[in-house]
């Protein structure tokens, strides 16, 4: 919001665009036009930020919208639109501008499919982002995709653990793991791969699983580190790819539901180690979106670039190293949208299109490019008589247009030259035609 605040008036502003020596006589601009309503379908990993960033930017480009939230979190984000359409009512606008829909997925057809939308926003996961695709393909609605990821963190020789190691407990753990721009496998070389899973080891064990809202004997509110995932729907994948990578090879620290002790219904999981993780396994190539560390180790860069590049996700990445220029050179190399240098979560970009940024705000827009006369007192466009119609001679049209392209665009200062001088000849010939069928007109009235 304070991004659009500070800078979306000046991304949306129309812009003057450079022209050619052709058209020199005229002035180029790019002007960002409202599309009329727009559509949103977001994942409930985060319903404030999955619904306040699509509704915040298609109003402030001059849209109305129509939110689809999952039907896992329609409270909480009824009441978080609700905010937002208060303070369009304060403002003199009307409320209605923003639509709030929630139904079962088989249903959304009756938005992805509907004419009347303009733009589609998809936040979620790749299996629906392609339906969703596919459904807009009905009018050509243009789509953004977000979607998930496998974003590896590669850990370059020589890069102190210890320092960055909360970086990567927040980047794994953060949101029990439902993080789109989380950390889904950290590459450390062989050389530093016991020190960091002595690292991970300790501080996953003392990980604090369970609610806050959860009765306590001391009668204050428990300290929490892992919450609640949304639902127990995929803990049994969860548990089965986890052991396929331990009967391969990995070792595993818990890996299982979390049996929670006045929450017996509750859908919580374990926080685990995975580790040494090969590419070849399951585990390596499936988004988790669970909190799971993946450690994988590799002997040379080029190992650790191929393992980061080895899945068919291109979310983000993040590299870290004691050299920020190596860094960048590795960073440079990975197949994604988005990477960090010694960090994590910078900004989305799956899929296709892109979602925030003067990108995604002006992706919902009619980006209309308009061209007018610079001096419209002096010089308009008109048509050669050489070249209007009916054409008089395909000779000398023909030797009108080829030195006029020569001249404009010739390589070498002498064949331009040569263009212009020809370019001359065949106008004057052009003349002398035009003088002489006029004679012949004359003569034939007579």
């Amino acid at each position: 919001m304070e991004w659009l605040l500070n800078h979306g008036e000046n991304v949306l502003s129309p812009e003057t665009r450079a022209g050619n020596f052709m058209l020199s006589y005229k002035k180029s601009q790019v002007v960002y036009e409202p599309l009329g309503v727009v559509g949103a379908i977001v994942s409930w990993n985060y319903p404030l930020h999955n619904a306040w960033s699509p509704i915040l930017a298609s109003i402030f480009a001059g849209n109305s919208i129509v939110l689809k939230c999952s039907e896992n979190v329609i409270w909480s984000t009824s009441w978080f639109v609700e905010a937002i359409t208060n303070c369009l009512r304060a403002c003199g606008h009307d409320p209605d501008l923003v639509q709030v829909v929630c139904c079962w997925p088989e249903q959304a057809d009756a938005l992805t499919k509907s004419p009347l939308i303009k733009h589609i926003t998809f936040i979620g996961s790749e299996t629906i982002g392609r339906k969703v695709a596919q459904a807009a393909t009905e009018h050509l609605t243009p789509v953004t995709l977000e979607l998930g990821g496998k974003d590896p963190a590669i850990i370059l020789k020589g890069t102190n653990l210890e320092k960055w190691a909360s970086i990567w407990m927040r980047g794994v753990f953060q949101n029990v793991g439902q993080n789109c721009i989380g950390i889904e496998r950290i590459i450390v070389h062989k050389d530093q791969y016991d020190d960091l899973h002595a690292i991970f080891e300790e501080r996953i064990k003392k990980l604090r699983v369970g609610s806050v809202l959860a009765p306590s004997t001391e009668s204050y509110i428990s300290t929490i580190d892992c919450g609640s995932m949304i639902s127990r729907d995929r803990f049994a994948a969860l548990e089965s790819v986890i052991k396929d990578a331990q009967e391969n090879g990995a070792y595993v620290l818990n890996g299982t539901a979390y049996n929670h002790t006045y929450l017996e219904n509750g859908a919580f999981f374990s926080p685990t180690l995975v580790g040494p993780v090969c590419s070849n396994m399951a585990i390596a190539r499936q988004e988790l979106f669970a909190p799971v560390a993946l450690l994988m180790p590799y002997e040379t860069i080029e190992e650790a670039i191929e393992i980061a590049n080895g899945t068919r996700y291109g979310l983000g990445a993040s590299v870290f190293g004691p050299d920020q220029r190596q860094a960048l050179e590795v960073a440079k190399r990975l197949e994604c949208g988005m990477v960090s240098i010694n960090d994590f979560g910078v900004f989305y970009a799956s899929g296709y299109g892109r979602f925030g940024g003067p990108e995604g705000l002006r992706s919902l827009t009619n980006v209309k490019a308009i061209m007018v006369d610079r001096w419209p007192a002096l010089i308009q466009t008109g048509i050669p008589g050489i070249l209007d119609y009916p054409v008089r001679s395909l000779v000398q049209s023909w030797e009108f247009s080829s030195n006029l392209i020569r001249f404009l665009y010739a390589d070498g200062r002498r064949t331009r030259m040569r263009g212009l001088v020809a370019l001359a000849a065949a106008t004057h010939k052009s003349i002398i035609l035009s003088i002489l069928l006029k004679v012949l007109h004359i003569l034939g009235a007579n």
